[in-house]
């Protein structure tokens, strides 16, 4: 949605304002330009990136065009998993999660949050660190540390696709050259045709080095910035699951740790007290339920 609204934008400032100056749309309309510049960035794409790159980059790009960026919910059953999580622990010992921890998603806990199921990364992030746990490894701030490498590579592996686009968006207003140039070796071809003929040629040339320019910085760019901001919610997701769990290692109460986890989260996302201690509340009841 919000891509489509800023492309509206876009095309009605530009093509707006070339008609108020008395443009020709018809001139714009170069299709083998065209061809020749999306052509050559997605040739350039391909051959500098890994096949799971590309697929990642295709799939990340509709992702965050459809918006499918972390919201409040996310966070909200996050930190009530991780309270359940913290709650058992505390009283029966990590150990009694063992089942759960292996098998989370035939796990009971773990089907009650099924937007953290739906992030199998994050899911074997919080049983990897809980396993740890069970086994011995007990030290916060060696866990700590591991956690923080393991989320740097994370965060490494999330910006390669925007990496890849962002140097697509960078190329592109070169590739608008190539083509400007191309359309100039042509017009030069046809020098002794009546002026009208050559202007019309030259023209069209110069649209390659406006549209690469165009794409570059009006859509390319600009898409590699939302999927900078979507790897940074994960990011920023991490952060809350490794918070949470040092300072479960600390021997905090569940209620004091997952606050440690909220505190880490962005302003436009983070839950309040209030809404976290509801969570919790409501997590306290059905395991109560269950139990019973």
């Amino acid at each position: 949605m919000k891509f489509g609204v800023g492309l509206i934008i876009v095309t009605i400032s530009v093509l707006g304002g070339y008609l108020g100056v008395g443009g020709k749309l018809g001139v714009l309309w170069q299709p083998y330009e065209i061809i020749i510049i999306v052509g050559s960035a997605v040739g350039a794409f391909v051959i500098s990136n890994p096949k799971h790159v590309i697929f990642s980059t295709g799939s990340t790009l509709m992702g965050s065009i459809k918006g499918d960026g972390l919201k409040n919910e996310d966070y909200i059953e996050l930190l009530s998993l991780l309270f359940t999580i913290f709650r058992e622990g505390k009283a029966k010992g990590v150990m009694s999660l063992e089942n759960d921890i292996e098998h989370p998603y035939e796990s009971g806990l773990f089907q009650k949050y099924p937007r953290v199921l739906a992030k199998k990364r994050a899911v074997a992030f919080v049983c990897d660190y809980l396993r740890l746990i069970s086994l011995g490894a007990e030290e916060p701030k060696e866990l700590e540390n591991l956690m923080d490498e393991e989320i740097h590579t994370i965060q490494k592996d999330l910006s390669r696709p925007v990496t890849a686009l962002g140097s697509v968006g960078e190329a592109l207003p070169a590739f608008g050259i190539v083509a400007a140039v191309l359309g100039i070796i042509k017009a030069m071809a046809y020098v002794n045709q009546a002026t009208e003929i050559l202007g019309k040629m030259i023209a069209g040339a110069l649209c390659g080095t406006f549209l690469g320019v165009l794409l570059s910085y009006s859509i390319v760019m600009p898409l590699a910035a939302l999927m900078a901001q979507r790897r940074d919610e994960m990011v920023n997701y991490y952060s809350c699951i490794k918070s949470g769990l040092v300072a479960f290692l600390h021997g905090y109460p569940p209620q004091i740790a997952i606050e440690y986890s909220r505190k880490v989260l962005m302003d436009e996302v983070q839950p309040s007290f209030d809404d976290v201690e509801k969570a919790t509340s409501e997590a306290i009841r059905a395991a109560a339920a269950d139990a019973a």
